[in-house]
């Protein structure tokens, strides 16, 4: 079994994928968002296929720890996704997460228009290690 970890934003779904042992987040891909039933059936796809028990979602805190409109937005999907593939959603603190995959992108010399889904992708690898290095002790 796989955990996934996803980095949700308005435009796209950062997705990265553990590796069986949970010690590992590797980058998946993103999604483009469509609408929420194509959105839905592209997670289930990608939850078949890398036989995915477990999903871990960012949750868009503000820096203060408040929770913000991002994050009921976030929240609300959570529950649809959980409804619909049947498996448990936890969330993971995902603050800063964004700016930091971004900055290692730029410092990696990656063009404008190459950061652009990537960034997804990475913040998406940075919430679940984050999330599967916070459960090594349990």
């Amino acid at each position: 079994m796989r955990i996934m970890g996803l980095d949700m934003g308005q435009k796209r779904i950062g997705i990265a994928l553990s590796d069986t042992t949970h010690t590992i987040a590797q980058s998946y891909n993103h999604l483009k968002r469509k609408s929420l039933e194509d959105d839905i059936q592209a997670l289930k796809t990608i939850i078949d296929e890398n036989e995915v028990g477990l999903i871990v979602a960012g949750l868009p805190l503000n820096m203060d720890g408040s929770s913000g409109k991002q994050v009921d937005t976030v929240t609300d999907f959570i529950k649809i996704v959980e409804e619909k593939t049947g498996l448990a959603v936890k969330t993971y603190d995902e603050r800063l997460t964004s700016k930091l995959a971004e900055s290692v992108l730029i410092e990696s010399d990656m063009s404008r228009k190459k950061r652009k889904g990537k960034v997804d992708s990475l913040a998406a690898v940075l919430i679940l290690q984050g999330y599967l290095d916070s459960t090594k002790n349990d």
